[in-house]
C-alpha cells in the first residue's frame, strides 16, 4: 500500500525569515574562526568535514515541552553515559542546504517539507515533534549568525544538519522524557567528488535496509548504520554506492542508503519505487515528480522489480536511471552490478532526461531561473 506524501507549509506560509529567527536569540561565539582558517575551509569545501562558528538547539522535557531555544557558539556536547540515545538509538535527524544566489542572498529549498519529515521521523521514534515554524526558525537563526560561511562556488552550498536525540540519563527501554534538538551547518562542496558525472552502483541481494513495519520511512541514525557494511564491501568492488531490495522477496529496488532512484525508458515516461513505509521519500524525489507531471512526462510510482529492469537495460527499453537525494541532488547512474551479473545503463553517460532535471533543479535552487512553485525560502 502506498504511504500518503509528506507535507509541509510552503515558502509563504512560513513566514519572513527574520522575524523567525528570533525564536533562537544569539549569544555570539567569543572565538569565531579566523580569517585565514575560514579562507582555508572555504577553499577546500570537503563534504561534511569542517563546520560553522555557531549551533542552534533547544531542550524538550516532559515537564516543560520545549524550551531554552538558543543560537551559541559550535562546540562538544556534555553526554552523560547512560543518556538513552547511546543505548536505544532514539534519534532522528534531516539534512538540507542553503545556497547563495548570484545577489548574495541566501536561500534553502523547501524548509516545510524537511519540518515535515522530522515530525514524522519523530513520531516513528517516540520522540516529540518540534514545531514547523521553531524549526525553520532554528535554520533562519544559525544562517544569520554564520552567512559568512555560505560559500559561492559552482555546485556548492552551506548543508544544514538538525537532529534531536533522547538525553535522558536512563537505562530503561521507554521514550525519553528529555531530549535535545540541534541544527549545525558545514560549508560544502559536490557530494561527489567528480560531480554530476556517472557512477556505478551495486544491487546487494545479501543484506536489506528495512522491513514493512520498521523505521524504513523515518530518517533515522540506525537506517544508516545498516547500510555501512554493505556500502563497506561495494566499494571494495569498485562501486560508489548500494542499492538495497525489498526485504520481504530480494526481488524489487527500492533505495540507495540514502537516496532515491529514478528509471528513464525509451518513450520517455520514468518510474520510481513506491513509498510504502520501507523507502525514505525524499524531498528531491518529491520535487522531481512535481517537475515531471507538470511538463506532462508520465512517471509511475510502483514496483521495480530487479530483474525486470535488468533485462529492460540489455533490450534498450530502459535507456537511463539515476538517484537523488538532497545531498548530490541528481546523480546518473551508469552501471549497476550484482553477485553474477553487470549492466551498463544506456551508454554509462548521463542522458538526456537525468541531465535536463538536474539543470532545471539546480536552477531553481541557486536562482538562475524562476520559482513557480513558492519552493525557495529566503534565509538571508
Amino acid at each position: 500500500m502506498t504511504e500518503p506524501a509528506l507535507t509541509g507549509p510552503s515558502a509563504a506560509e512560513l513566514g519572513p525569515a527574520a522575524g523567525l529567527a528570533g525564536r533562537f536569540p544569539l549569544t555570539p561565539n567569543p572565538e569565531p574562526a579566523s580569517e585565514s582558517r575560514h579562507r582555508e575551509v572555504m577553499a577546500k569545501l570537503a563534504f561534511g568535514v569542517d563546520f560553522t562558528d555557531h549551533m542552534a538547539r533547544a531542550t524538550w522535557s516532559e515537564e516543560r515541552g520545549w524550551h531554552g531555544h538558543r543560537t551559541e557558539a559550535y562546540g562538544p556536547l556534555t553526554l552523560d553515559p547512560a543518556a538513552a540515545v547511546l543505548h536505544y538509538g532514539q534519534e532522528v535527524f534531516e539534512g538540507l542546504k542553503a545556497y547563495r544566489h548570484a545577489d548574495g542572498s541566501v536561500w534553502t529549498f523547501r524548509p516545510g517539507f524537511n519540518a515535515s519529515r522530522l515530525r514524522a521521523s519523530a513520531r516513528r521514534l517516540a520522540l516529540p515533534e518540534l514545531p514547523d515554524e521553531d524549526f525553520v526558525a532554528s535554520l533562519a537563526s544559525l544562517v544569520a549568525a554564520d552567512e559568512r560561511w555560505v560559500p559561492s562556488d559552482a555546485g556548492s552550498s552551506l548543508y544544514l544538519r538538525p537532529f534531536m536525540y533522547a538525553s535522558e540519563s536512563f537505562l530503561g527501554v521507554r521514550p525519553a522524557k528529555e531530549v535535545e534538538y540541534l541544527l549545525i551547518a558545514s560549508p560544502v562542496g559536490p557530494y561527489f567528488p567528480d560531480g554530476f558525472q556517472p557512477v556505478s552502483i551495486w544491487v546487494t541481494d545479501r543484506y536489506s535496509r528495512a522491513a514493512l513495519g520498521g523505521l524504513g520511512a523515518a530518517k533515522t541514525g540506525g537506517n544508516y548504520a545498516a547500510s555501512l557494511l554493505p556500502q563497506q564491501e561495494a566499494a571494495a568492488k569498485g562501486f560508489a554506492q548500494v542499492c538495497f531490495l525489498d526485504a520481504a522477496t530480494s526481488t524489487a529496488l527500492e533505495e540507495l542508503g540514502g537516496m532515491n532512484v529514478f528509471v528513464v525508458d525509451a518513450d520517455g515516461s520514468l518510474r520510481t519505487p513506491a513509498i510504502t513505509g520501507t523507502i525514505l521519500e525524499g524531498g528531491t524525489r518529491s520535487a522531481i515528480l512535481d517537475l515531471l507531471r507538470s511538463s506532462g512526462r508520465t512517471v509511475s510510482e510502483g514496483t521495480i522489480l530487479l530483474e525486470d529492469l535488468r533485462a529492460q537495460i540489455a533490450s534498450g527499453q530502459v535507456t537511463e536511471v539515476f538517484a537523488c537525494g538532497t545531498a548530490a541532488v541528481i546523480t546518473p547512474i551508469g552501471r549497476l552490478a550484482g553477485e553474477g551479473w553487470d549492466a551498463v545503463v544506456g551508454d554509462g553517460q548521463p542522458g538526456p532526461v537525468t541531465t535536463g532535471l538536474y539543470q532545471e533543479l539546480t536552477d531553481v535552487q541557486y536562482g538562475r531561473r524562476p520559482d513557480t512553485r513558492d519552493w525557495m525560502y529566503q534565509l538571508a
